[in-house]
């Protein structure tokens, strides 16, 4: 008589048959994920430059490309030798009828106290003439620039 004998694999008598594992989901590595963020950041800010144009996104001070020849839309009122600050002042079309002030002269790389005296733009009123100051800065952290304006005509 004989006897067979079952392959090693083979379950004894009575026990399940072994499981199969498939081997683990392979892990995302840490660098896709980081890629993947950074796409997503740069889709919106495409997104949002296209909606609503790049250069106003970036640069959020409209006037600190303004030059001689230039119109600025209303400024707030101010008193003779008093100061404000203002936010949202835009370049606008000289024909365009939010066109306030004259830009007749245009001073950079002034101290902040120099900007703040406006003493520089003195050289670009006439004689009786109401002459303004507007000043920003012309990058975070670096010296100013004063544009000269008058009330448009």
């Amino acid at each position: 008589m004989s006897e067979q004998v079952a392959p090693p694999s083979a379950p004894y008598p009575g026990q399940p048959e072994p499981a199969v594992q498939a081997p683990p989901p392979a892990k995302k590595s840490g660098g896709r994920k980081v890629l993947g963020i950074i796409g997503i950041i740069v889709a919106v800010i495409v997104i949002a430059g296209l909606k609503f144009g790049l250069k106003s996104f970036l640069n959020q001070d409209e006037t600190v490309e303004a030059k001689a020849g230039d119109c600025i839309a209303q400024l707030p009122e101010v008193a003779d030798g008093e100061q404000k600050d203002v936010d949202g002042a835009k370049v606008v079309e000289c024909t365009s009828t939010e066109a306030a002030f004259t830009v007749v002269g245009r001073v950079n790389d002034q101290t902040e106290a120099q900007a703040k005296s406006g003493d520089a733009c003195n050289q670009y009123f006439k004689e009786g003439e109401d002459g303004y100051v507007f000043s920003g800065p012309q990058r975070a952290g670096s010296k100013y620039y004063l544009l000269c304006l008058t009330k448009k005509a």
